[in-house]
């Protein structure tokens, strides 16, 4: 047999608040991958570097955490008043799969400057801030995002510090636009709180939301944590892990999120599991001593099975809504009552994040979800794929 050598594919490799990426033009994919959706599905998994039985895609551009083994698509838009087509995938590490379910909300504060960077901005103007439109493909949502314009060009350093990213740089807002239709319903079982059962396990206080991305919410101490718990003491605990999918799975059932548990080996990335704790003391995992009295509350959450190391984006703005609709378990974690902002804690830090809501017969309405990160462009050019990759 000939030998064939690698193909290039031009890419950007970003990072975005607290996650990293490689992103793609969508014009820049080959043939085969824009007409077929497994043949694309393999071009990035080989990027990245999955499946890799070793979890270490040693081999590819993905840095073996669920923070940093995604990939993003992005486009001219048709969707009327927006500029962008974003296509979030989380690539599995050791497994054979693309999750597309769901959003990276990290990632999202770079999808901006990586559009205007690729031309796929009109009107951006020279100094001030760009508004970018983003549509959301996967989940079908609007994000604006709005980045610095310095003589034509994105302002990327600046002084605006986040918890679980060593160096400040410019600070990017971004708005979740109305991130659960008025038609849809923010608590898919129709309470704030639910008794969770769970097989083998037990049964738990539980917030089920949809804001941001669906995500279960339980308390700390009813599944024996303090709450103040870094990536060591849960990631390095085979039985825990074990504990947590069976209450992801259980939640994504209670949500109508999946038919059956086996359905759930293939959407790891939906819903996230999340437990809540009132604000207390703690050691972030710099070794950073933060006071009670800085936060709000804390928040650990999982992704793809594994403690986050600070926070996702998407799931921010799940415990913004949350947190500011009386009742649920966030906000009592918060104190309770009315609430438009809230700072809570994770394994890095804090993270300040907040919700514009309204209600309608007796329903919320959330108009908005906000919240800063900020991105930088770390490597663009081009990415060696081997021969045979889609074939």
């Amino acid at each position: 047999m000939a030998y064939k050598p690698q193909f290039k594919v031009k890419a950007t490799y970003m990072r975005g608040g607290t996650s990293k990426g490689t992103f793609f033009n969508i014009e820049d994919l080959p043939k085969e991958a824009l007409e077929d959706s497994k043949k694309r599905d393999k071009l990035l998994q080989r990027i990245v570097g999955s499946p890799d039985i070793y979890k270490k895609q040693m081999d590819g551009m993905g840095g073996a955490s669920s923070s940093t083994s995604k990939a993003i698509l992005v486009g001219k838009s048709d969707v009327p008043n927006h500029d962008v087509d974003y296509y979030f995938c989380q690539v599995a590490i050791d497994k054979d799969f693309v999750d597309m379910s769901g959003n990276c909300g990290n990632l999202s504060s770079a999808v901006g400057p990586f559009a205007i960077k690729e031309g796929l901005v009109d009107n951006v103007p020279q100094n001030g801030v760009c508004c970018v439109r983003i549509w959301q493909a996967n989940i079908k949502k609007t994000i604006l995002c709005y980045v610095t314009m310095e003589n034509g060009m994105v302002k990327e350093m600046g002084d605006y510090e986040i918890d679980g990213v060593a160096f400040p740089a410019e600070e990017i807002k971004l708005e979740f636009v109305e991130p659960v239709d008025p038609s849809e319903e923010l608590f898919p079982t129709g309470n704030l709180v639910d008794d969770l059962e769970v097989e083998g396990v037990g049964t738990f206080k539980a917030t089920m939301i949809t804001a941001g991305i669906p995500t279960v919410f339980v308390n700390a101490d009813e599944i024996g944590y303090k709450g103040t718990e870094l990536q060591g003491d849960i990631n390095s605990d085979t039985k825990a892990l074990e504990k947590f999918e069976k209450i992801r799975i259980a939640g994504a059932l209670k949500m109508g999120l999946i038919s059956d548990a086996k359905e759930a080996l293939t959407k790891q990335h939906t819903p996230k599991i999340a437990f809540v704790s009132p604000a207390q003391d703690f050691t972030t995992s710099s070794g950073k001593e933060l006071k009670a009295d800085e936060m709000d509350l804390h928040v650990r959450a999982l992704s793809m099975q594994q403690l986050h190391h600070a926070m996702m984006g998407t799931a921010s703005v799940a415990i913004g809504v949350a947190a500011c609709i009386p009742g649920t378990l966030v906000n009592l974690a918060s104190g309770g009552g009315e609430k438009n902002t809230v700072t809570f804690g994770h394994p890095s830090g804090t993270i300040k994040v907040g919700a514009t809501l309204s209600q309608k017969d007796g329903k919320y309405i959330v108009e908005k979800a906000s919240m800063s990160r900020s991105a930088r462009i770390i490597m663009d050019g081009n990415v060696y794929v081997p021969a045979g990759t889609m074939d």
